[in-house]
């Protein structure tokens, strides 16, 4: 009983070092950062969708991913060795929620889709660097904490209003390797981030830091993340989102580390997206030991006006009024998914008067479930 009791506090304690606490207290940003341009070549067309996003189609090997000097010789994967068996969505029951998907860029194959932003001839980038600016965080949800080799889940969809062009709100799942004085961490998820896309949309992003240097980064901001599938990629926008009392919708979100390459894949909906070539890091190449599923939001007001998380709605509210994440689990060496052990993880808030936690269970449908989220400091 010590033991259980002993782990559940170092859990906690993890938790509310991770999410940032407090109104006065600024902590360093690691996942955006300043606006910059990042130029690029090898255009091979240009597509603008209906909804009004520009995508460029760039050759695989001339993507800014690449500009990375460990990767200067690099020969991209295509596609991982396999793809980790997903569930099958269409066993839920019928009346609990559907898959969203992501826009469909028709890049010809040998070609990755990049997002434009705000209308511009190259990429919008924030550049991420931890020891440049203090940045406001919170945090609720659900940690792990020991060795992983992926994480996955499926995220509840939701849309929430962020006030600050320069904040943002996310649903997100994160690996962390914490070996070093910063952790390494892989990332992937849907985030609203008005100063990322300049609109208030749900997106598919991805991120990570480098503990070593001290740099994280999102999307194509800086080079690392290697973008191999034509048709999806970050920036994609994901609709519909789901409706407070009505339809749910769902985002498969998985990142796991492939054993023969030792790169960090990142799929949704079980469509393998991109990676990060393990060389990258320090310390998570080999595993992670740490990870998280929840809301996130961070930017120079997060704590002081903090925008809504998830559906804006606090997690008591359940099921079609509160976000949820379902069907959480971590991937061992062999990348074999499968339940965490409940007695190893923590659900928590940085903030319980703004994002609360609750409806923690483990069931045969749904695997293990949380609900999360609230309304910041938007309250009507």
């Amino acid at each position: 009983m010590k033991g259980t009791q002993a782990i559940s506090v170092t859990l906690l304690m993890s938790f509310l070092v991770l999410a940032t606490r407090g109104k006065d207290v600024r902590y360093r940003r690691q996942e955006e950062d300043s606006t910059q341009i990042l130029t690029y070549q090898g255009v091979n067309k240009t597509i603008q969708m209906e909804d009004g996003d520009v995508y460029d189609c760039i050759d695989v090997y001339k993507q800014p991913g690449l500009n990375h000097p460990l990767l200067k010789d690099h020969k991209i994967q295509m596609k991982p060795s396999s793809i980790p068996v997903w569930m099958d969505t269409e066993s839920f029951p019928s009346d609990s929620f559907s898959q969203a998907e992501p826009s469909i860029i028709e890049c010809p194959t040998g070609i990755v889709p990049i997002l434009r932003s705000n209308g511009s001839t190259t990429i919008a980038t924030h550049n991420i660097d931890g020891l440049k600016n203090d940045m406001q965080w919170e945090r609720a949800g659900l940690i792990y904490m020991g060795d992983l080799y992926g994480a996955r889940a499926s995220l509840n969809i939701w849309e929430p209003k962020v006030k600050g062009s320069q904040d943002s709100s996310a649903i997100w799942i994160s690996i962390e390797n914490r070996r070093g004085q910063q952790p390494d961490r892989v990332s992937a998820g849907l985030r609203v981030a008005p100063a990322l896309s300049g609109d208030a949309f749900v997106r598919l992003h991805v991120a990570w830091f480098d503990g070593y240097s001290k740099k994280g980064c999102i999307d194509h901001s800086c080079p690392g993340y290697v973008q191999v599938h034509p048709h999806i990629g970050p920036g994609s926008r994901i609709q519909p989102s789901s409706v407070y009392g009505g339809d749910q919708r769902v985002a498969d979100i998985q990142i796991f580390k492939e054993p023969k390459s030792n790169y960090w894949w990142v799929s949704y909906n079980n469509i393998a997206i991109g990676y990060w070539p393990g060389g990258l890091f320090e310390f998570i190449r080999y595993r992670g030991d740490l990870a998280f599923w929840g809301g996130q939001v961070e930017g120079p007001t997060a704590s002081s006006k903090s925008p809504q998380m998830g559906s804006g709605h606090f997690a008591s509210e359940g099921f079609r009024k509160a976000a949820f994440i379902r069907k959480i689990e971590i991937a061992d060496d062999t990348v074999k998914f499968a339940t965490p052990n409940r007695y190893m993880v923590e659900i928590g808030s940085s903030d319980q008067s703004k994002y609360t936690t609750g409806g923690f269970d483990i069931s045969k449908d749904f695997g293990m479930t949380i609900y999360y989220g609230g309304p910041g400091s938007m309250r009507s």
